[in-house]
């Protein structure tokens, strides 16, 4: 559920006219509804209501300031992959005892950094990694955090590039291997184990595969127990889809009500890493109509975004409700929704039926709130777009549009090239 709407045939963003806050910051445009934010995450907070838990928001789905701010003064944590993503999150107010990272290639200077910041603790991939963060706790006089990433080997049914829970992913240790790294912990002076860790996926809409993972670390919770190795942090990641077309999403509280059960007994704090369920049906990107174009018996409506701004679709062929930012009712047609990038790969929609827009017309990209201005670039040479959170009848900018000095900002030209 989300907060753009459309009233009589205009579409707002809460009670904001889509139109009016492009009329005063241009195309492309990121909006994001506050209160959807704020709805979304209290979902995952009532859901787990009573049952000991840290919902840690995965700032590689959104790490907008403004975004981490909001999120924060709810309560929030934090999932981190980088030095980086930890920088934002604290200067954002999230606290680093409620923030995990994990990642498979966490540097020796991000480790440092994260040690010294205090986090909760390091979701570890490999055992050189284990080596690693022991060898620079020593040199630092802490002990580090730890987990286990482990593989449980399980299908999430999502695509290929967003599944992390199978054998052949890079992510994890898989399960047959773990009781003997935790054993190789439990001999490191510098490590504490503390937790289990595993994440299955993106873009998950059973509830299923979520149980099987929790039921398979449960029982390597349990074989930990008999070496004398006591878990206390349970998290098992995010992975929750949204609504994009057609797909049936369950809730937080869906899932809460399958995995307490399975896990009262046993005294965990869960963690939950929630990303695009949070943000993602929050915001939307909004481009104008450049050019119509047929060709070849095919039609094609060029607007002023393109793979850059939003690379979802070109990646992954993933489908976004396009909408109008003002309702017509000319013909229909059957048109590629496409950018100006110089990419065959570069567009929105293809073979999509909509009513026949005209040049200078708005459309909404929607449910773009995650993985949209996050994994943004400046290929071809275009600027990232601005960002507006819209709370009831206000707007804010949260980022500003880039300017053509940016392009070149931090670039340095050698002396024999003057």
């Amino acid at each position: 559920m989300h907060n753009f709407q459309y009233k009589k045939s205009e579409l707002y963003a809460e009670d904001v006219p889509v139109r009016k806050i492009v009329e005063k910051y241009g195309t492309p445009l990121y909006i994001y509804s506050y209160t959807t934010l704020v709805r979304h995450y209290k979902a995952f907070e009532n859901a787990f209501n009573g049952s000991p838990h840290i919902i840690c928001f995965a700032l590689k789905a959104n790490s907008n300031a403004a975004i981490l701010k909001t999120l924060a003064k709810e309560g929030c944590g934090a999932d981190v992959v980088s030095g980086g993503e930890l920088f934002l999150a604290m200067k954002a107010g999230i606290p680093a005892n409620k923030t995990v990272y994990a990642g498979v290639g966490k540097t020796g200077e991000e480790i440092r950094y994260a040690l010294k910041s205090g986090i909760l603790m390091f979701n570890i991939e490999s055992a050189d990694e284990l080596r690693t963060i022991n060898k620079i706790a020593g040199e630092s006089g802490v002990r580090a955090p730890i987990a286990f990433r482990v593989n449980p080997n399980i299908n999430a049914s999502t695509h290929p590039y967003i599944s992390t829970g199978l054998k052949k992913h890079k992510f994890g240790i898989p399960m047959e291997h773990a009781i003997e790294n935790y054993r190789l912990a439990r001999k490191m002076p510098n490590i504490n184990i503390i937790g289990i860790h595993c994440h299955i996926g993106s873009q998950i809409t059973k509830i299923s595969p979520f149980v099987e993972a929790v039921k398979k670390v449960l029982l390597l919770a349990d074989k930990l127990k008999t070496h004398g190795i006591k878990i206390k942090y349970l998290d098992i990641g995010g992975g929750l889809g949204i609504t994009y077309g057609n797909e049936v999403s369950p809730h937080p509280a869906d899932i809460a009500k399958k995995i307490i059960p399975v896990i009262k007994d046993d005294h965990f704090t869960l963690i939950l890493e929630p990303g695009r369920s949070i943000v993602g049906n929050a915001g939307i990107l909004v481009t104008k109509v450049l050019y119509l174009k047929k060709s070849h018996k095919k039609e094609f409506v060029i607007v002023d975004a393109g793979m850059n701004d939003l690379i979802r679709p070109s990646l992954y062929e993933a489908y976004h409700h396009i909408l109008p930012a003002r309702k017509n009712r000319r013909a229909e047609i059957l048109a590629d929704v496409v950018g100006p990038i110089c990419e065959s790969g570069d567009f929105f929609a293809r073979e999509r039926k909509l009513n026949a827009p005209a040049r200078g017309d708005l459309l909404a990209v929607m449910s773009a709130g995650a993985y949209g201005f996050s994994m943004s670039s400046n290929y071809n040479g275009r600027l990232r777009s601005a960002e507006i959170l819209v709370k009831g009848c206000e707007y804010f900018v949260i980022r500003e549009r880039e300017t053509w000095k940016d392009l070149v900002r931090g670039e340095k030209i050698p002396g024999f090239l003057r």
